[in-house]
C-alpha cells in the first residue's frame, strides 16, 4: 500500500499494490499494520455500501461528535468523483478541498479523518462505493453543507446532478459553524 499525502494535512489517497495475472487480480483493500506504519491509528465500526447510476451526487457530509466518523473510501465498480473538505477549525488548509477520480478500475482508495465533510459525483451506470467508518451512523448527528456552494466554489464537472432533498437544502459554508479542531 503506497500512501500518497495530499496537499492537506492528514488526508491521504492510498494506491494499493495490485497483483493481476489470467486469473485475476488480488490487492489488500485494509491493512491495520500499514495505517499504523503511517500513523494513523483507528478502529472501523460500520461498512457501507452504496449503488448509484451517473449523475448522482451525494454530499456533503459529515458526522458531529461524539460520533463523527473517519472513512476510508473506495469504488468496486464503475467510477466516481470523490471529493473532501476541510473543516477542521485551525487548520492551515479550512475551507479548502481535495478531489480524485477513484475507480473499479485503478482501485485508488482516499483515508478522509475525522474532521472532514465528503461527497462524490457518480461518472458511470451502476457504480458501487464502498467506505469504512470509525464510528456508526446516528441521524441525529448528522451533517451537511451545500454541495455547489461559492465559498467552497468545487468544480464538480456537473450543473445538475441528481440531489437527496437534504443535498438540495443543505445549509451554505458560510454560515456553518465547524465543530472539528485542528490537531498537529
Amino acid at each position: 500500500m503506497k500512501f500518497i499525502p495530499t496537499a492537506i494535512p492528514d488526508l491521504f489517497e492510498i494506491d494499493p499494490q495490485v497483483f493481476g495475472d489470467r486469473r485475476g487480480y488480488f490487492f489488500e483493500s485494509y491493512n491495520s499494520d500499514a495505517f499504523v506504519r503511517e500513523g494513523i491509528h483507528l478502529e472501523f465500526k460500520q461498512d457501507n455500501e452504496s449503488n448509484s447510476n451517473a449523475g448522482v451526487l451525494r454530499g456533503l457530509h459529515f458526522q458531529h461528535p461524539p460520533k463523527a466518523q473517519g472513512k476510508l473510501v473506495r469504488v468496486q465498480r464503475g467510477s466516481v468523483l470523490d471529493v473532501a473538505v476541510d473543516l477542521r477549525m485551525g487548520s492551515p488548509t479550512y475551507g479548502q478541498y481535495h478531489k480524485v477520480i477513484l475507480s473499479g478500475q485503478n482501485k485508488k482508495m482516499l483515508w478522509i479523518p475525522v474532521g472532514f465533510a465528503h461527497g462524490f459525483l457518480t461518472l458511470e451506470d451502476d457504480t458501487i462505493f464502498l467506505y469504512k467508518c470509525t464510528d456508526t451512523y446516528s441521524p441525529e448527528l448528522e451533517g451537511s453543507i451545500y454541495w455547489k456552494d461559492s465559498m467552497l466554489n468545487i468544480d464538480w464537472g456537473i450543473t445538475d446532478p441528481q440531489l437527496s432533498e437534504k443535498d438540495l437544502t443543505a445549509p451554505s459554508f458560510n454560515n456553518f459553524n465547524s465543530p472539528f479542531e485542528y490537531e498537529q
